[in-house]
C-alpha cells in the first residue's frame, strides 16, 4: 500500500474521514481502505496491467482503463447504499481508484446541479430538457473532476511534480489539485488562452508557458520536459485516472433523475473524456445491475472550426485524426486530435448517437438563449449544445418526446472578453 506523505495527510484532515450520515449508518462508506482499481486495462487490445504504480498508455499506445471487481461490489455498492452520501463525487468510492483515504484531494467537487427547463425544452422542441451545470465545479469547469482524480492517484502512487498541457480550464484545475495536494504543477496553454484562465493558473502556484501554437504543440513540450525532468503527465487519456473522476457525471446522472437515465446526452467534445467517462460508467452500472441494458444515446457536438470527430462520424471512419488549421473561441473544442477518438466513436455508434458541428457564431447566441432560458451563464462549449439540437430534430436523431440532458462543461465567467470567430 502507498502511504500519502504526513503533511499532506494532515494538510487535509477531513479527507481521512469516511462521512457519515447519523440518520443511516448503514449507507457510509465502509471503514479501511477501499479495494481500488482490479487491474487496468488496454482499450484497444484488451491486455492487462497491474493498476498499483505508475503509468501512461498501453504499450500498444492506447488509454488504460482502470477495471474494478463489479461482482464482489454489487450486493454493497447500491444506490440506496450511496444515498447518505456526501454530495461530492467521491460518494462512488467504491468505483474510484483511490486506495488510501488519506490521498484522496478534494476541493467538493461534483453533484452538481441538474437544473431542468421548460422554457428552453419548448424553445428546442423537445419533451423534457435538463442542463447539467458543471461551471459550478471549485475551479468553475468539469476539469476539476478528472485532475481531482488524476492528482490524487499520482500522489498515492508517488509522483513528485505534474505537467499539463491544456487549452485552459484543465490547467486551472491541474493547478487548483496540485496547489491542493502540496505537489508542484508544470502547465503549457496557448499563447491565447481567456485570460480569466491564466489569472487562475497563476495564483495557484502553477508554473506557466505560453506556446504560439495548439494543444498539440504543447503536448509535445510537456512530454519532453516529462522526460527530462521526471514529471509526470496528466494528459487527457494519457494516464488513467482523469476518465474515473469524470465518469462519476453518469452515476449522479442517475441519481438525480431518481434512478433513472435520460433519453439523450448532448456534450461538447474536445478530448472527449467525459463522454468516454460515462459510456464507461453505464457500462459498470449495468454490471451492477443498477441500470437495464437501455443506455442513452450519445452525441458529441463541436465547433465547426475543429470538429475532427463529427467528420469522422459522417464518414463511417474507426478513427478521427488530426484536423488541420483548428479555429475557434471555444477553447475546450480547440482540439485537432483526441488520442481517445476511437472510444468516442465507438460510444456514439453503440449508443445509437451521432455527431454534429456548430458554428461559433450559433455558440455565441445559444450562450444568450440558455442564460435567459434557464438563469446559467454557459461556457460557449454549453452554447454549443443547445445549438446542436436543432440540428438534431432535423436529422431524426432526437425526437419530440425525448428527455434531454445538456452538459455546460465551464462557466461562462472564464471566458469574458473572448469573441466567436466567424
Amino acid at each position: 500500500m502507498y502511504g500519502c506523505p504526513r503533511e499532506i495527510c494532515h494538510a487535509h484532515p477531513l479527507q481521512r474521514h469516511a462521512y457519515r450520515n447519523p440518520e443511516t449508518p448503514e449507507m457510509s462508506i465502509p471503514p479501511g481502505d477501499l479495494p481500488g482499481a482490479a487491474f487496468l486495462q488496454c482499450t484497444a487490445t484488451g491486455e492487462r496491467l497491474p493498476s498499483e504504480r505508475l503509468i501512461g498508455l498501453s504499450p500498444a499506445g492506447k488509454p488504460l482503463f482502470a477495471r474494478y471487481d463489479l461482482a464482489a461490489l454489487g450486493g454493497r455498492f447500491t444506490p440506496r447504499a450511496v444515498a447518505g452520501r456526501e454530495p461530492t463525487l467521491w460518494r462512488y468510492a467504491e468505483v474510484l481508484p483511490v486506495r488510501d483515504r488519506a490521498c484522496r484531494v478534494s476541493l467538493g467537487e461534483g453533484f452538481t446541479p441538474l437544473v431542468e427547463s421548460p422554457r428552453l425544452a419548448r424553445t428546442l422542441k423537445v419533451g423534457r430538457l435538463w442542463v447539467k451545470d458543471e461551471g459550478q465545479n471549485p475551479t468553475g469547469s468539469f476539469k476539476d473532476r478528472g485532475l481531482c482524480m488524476a492528482v490524487s492517484r499520482a500522489l498515492e502512487l508517488g509522483a513528485r511534480g505534474l505537467a499539463i498541457p491544456s487549452a485552459g480550464n484543465a490547467a486551472g484545475a491541474a493547478a487548483a489539485y496540485g496547489a491542493a495536494a502540496g505537489l508542484p504543477v508544470h502547465v503549457v496553454v496557448p499563447a491565447d488562452t481567456p485570460v480569466p484562465i491564466l489569472a487562475e493558473i497563476r495564483a495557484l502556484g502553477a508554473e506557466v508557458r505560453l506556446l504560439d501554437g495548439l494543444i498539440g504543440d504543447c503536448g509535445a513540450v510537456v512530454r519532453r520536459r516529462c522526460d527530462e525532468d521526471g514529471w509526470w503527465d496528466l494528459s487527457t487519456l494519457k494516464e488513467p485516472y482523469r476518465v474515473e473522476g469524470k465518469k462519476t457525471m453518469g452515476y449522479e446522472l442517475f441519481e438525480q433523475l431518481g434512478g433513472r437515465l435520460p433519453d439523450a446526452i448532448v456534450y461538447p467534445t474536445g478530448g472527449g473524456t467525459g463522454l468516454i467517462g460515462m459510456w464507461k460508467a453505464f457500462a459498470e452500472m449495468e454490471a451492477l445491475g443498477w441500470i437495464e441494458r437501455k443506455r442513452p444515446r450519445m452525441f458529441s457536438v463541436q465547433a465547426a472550426g475543429c470538429a475532427p470527430v463529427v467528420h469522422a462520424w459522417e464518414r463511417g471512419w474507426e478513427e478521427a485524426g488530426v484536423w488541420k488549421k483548428a479555429a475557434t473561441y471555444a477553447a475546450g473544442l480547440r482540439v485537432p486530435g483526441a488520442v481517445g477518438d476511437f472510444l468516442i466513436l465507438r460510444a456514439l455508434r453503440e449508443s445509437g448517437g451521432g455527431a454534429v458541428a456548430v458554428a461559433d457564431g450559433e455558440m455565441e447566441e445559444w450562450v444568450r438563449g440558455m442564460g435567459a432560458a434557464t438563469g446559467i451563464f454557459v461556457a460557449p462549449e454549453g452554447g454549443a449544445t443547445a445549438a446542436a439540437v436543432p440540428r438534431l430534430r432535423e436529422l431524426g436523431l432526437v425526437g419530440a418526446a425525448d428527455e434531454v440532458v445538456l452538459f455546460n462543461t465551464g462557466s461562462g465567467l472564464k471566458y469574458v472578453g473572448m469573441e466567436p470567430l466567424g
